[in-house]
């Protein structure tokens, strides 16, 4: 049995702590009946080692108590694959303002009059990132864990890359399309091959973030205001496309 301020000595955390985790009734200690001390005993060390360690994931005390009581991996689970993606999120927003100050401090050059113009995008293209929550609600909880494990592989370089490959291509249907190319010719083939190969590089080939990017398109009309909905791809081009990967193996 440990007093209080031993058993956080022990723990490595404060004696606030372990009052705050009572009120909560994260971690109830024992009471002595005459004196009211707490006690501790050596089983509230691991009890206090998950509440550390899910606290750290960024789990609310609120939400740490409920999975506690009812330590079902499912749930457990399902937290997790949310907390993740809660995590990217901020990952993402954080290395969207390392590009933005990276570019502030290069736009100086040997002058001290910043590129107020070239900050104005900037900010525009962080808040056009931040904004892109909304995309989520097409997808599957499944799909939207997977997209967050994909994450990793997609670098900056990636992501330029991919615009680049993207453009290029919408520019080359298009042509295609005016040329009267024929969509089940080896032309129209080799583009519909090439466009499959760009949406492999976001779903990985995955049918469910697939049915997810699909639902998302089929609902362009109803996509926020912003830049996302500015983007659009010619119908000459869509059509194209879908003539050709009719006929497609």
């Amino acid at each position: 049995m440990y007093r209080v301020q031993e058993f956080a000595e022990q723990a490595g955390v404060t004696v606030r702590a372990l009052h705050h985790y009572d009120r909560l009734g994260l971690l109830k200690p024992l009471r002595n009946g005459r004196t009211g001390y707490r006690a501790y005993r050596d089983s509230d060390f691991a009890r206090l080692e998950q509440i550390v360690v899910l606290k750290f994931l960024g789990i609310p005390l609120r939400e740490i108590g409920p999975l506690l009581r009812t330590p079902k991996s499912a749930s457990l689970r399902d937290v997790l694959q949310k907390q993740r993606r809660v995590l990217w999120q901020k990952r993402r927003h954080l290395d969207a303002a390392i590009v933005a100050v990276e570019l502030a401090e290069r736009s100086l050059g040997g002058t001290n009059e910043p590129d107020w113009k070239l900050f104005t995008l900037v900010v525009k293209e962080i808040e056009m990132q931040n904004d892109n929550d909304w995309t989520k609600q097409y997808y599957s909880e499944s799909a939207k864990a997977k997209i967050d494990a994909r994450r990793v592989l997609w670098t900056p370089e990636l992501q330029e890359r991919a615009t680049h490959d993207w453009t290029q291509l919408i520019a080359d249907v298009s042509a295609a399309a005016a040329r009267g190319e024929d969509p089940k010719g080896d032309a129209g083939q080799l583009l519909a091959a090439r466009w499959r190969a760009l949406l492999a590089g976001f779903t990985g080939g995955d049918p469910e973030i697939q049915q997810g990017l699909n639902a998302m398109w089929a609902d362009k009309a109803n996509w926020p205001e912003g830049k996302a909905k500015g983007f659009n791809i010619p119908s000459d081009v869509t059509d194209f496309i879908r003539r050709a990967q009719s006929t497609s193996a």
